[in-house]
């Protein structure tokens, strides 16, 4: 009998079970789109829409101002405009917003100026340490045509 016994192999099951891969497979789904929508590598700034509203802020906000030229200028608070070169820039914005870091910065281009140099300027921005900053643009003007009588 022990022979018998021996002679007779088991077979080996031939199917795998996909369910526990499967399992692990829609986990890993979930956490993959949970994660996704953190993963903000573009920069942090809000352009304006071209009918919005003025913002409404107490305190003065730091504007940096590009021209036709390319020339940067700035005005910290309620001091008066000053042209500055990038260094200086850099350095005062930098004092102003470790006073304060909440302070608004604004940055308003000339729209005949090239947008290099309004890049240019954003960088430096950064470099001051200033975490957002708000795009200046004129409020539109609505043109309401002229009735001729017709209709």
């Amino acid at each position: 009998m022990a022979l018998q016994h021996r002679s007779k192999r088991r077979r080996r099951m031939a199917e795998i079970n996909i369910v526990p891969y499967i399992d692990v497979m829609l986990v890993l789904l979930i956490i993959f789109m949970v994660t996704a929508p953190m993963l903000n590598l573009g920069a942090d700034i809000q352009l304006p829409q071209s009918a919005a509203k003025a913002l409404q802020d107490e305190k003065q906000p730091v504007l940096v101002t590009v021209d036709q030229q390319g020339s940067v200028f700035l005005t910290l608070g309620k001091s008066a405009r000053e042209q500055v070169d990038d260094e200086k820039l850099v350095s005062e914005v930098s004092a102003f917003v470790k006073q304060d870091p909440k302070v608004s910065v604004m940055l308003g281009g000339d729209k005949r100026v090239d947008y290099g140099r309004v890049n240019q300027v954003l960088g430096l921005l950064q470099q001051a340490g200033v975490a957002k900053v708000g795009l200046m643009s004129q409020p539109e003007t609505t043109v309401v045509p002229a009735s001729n009588g017709k209709r």
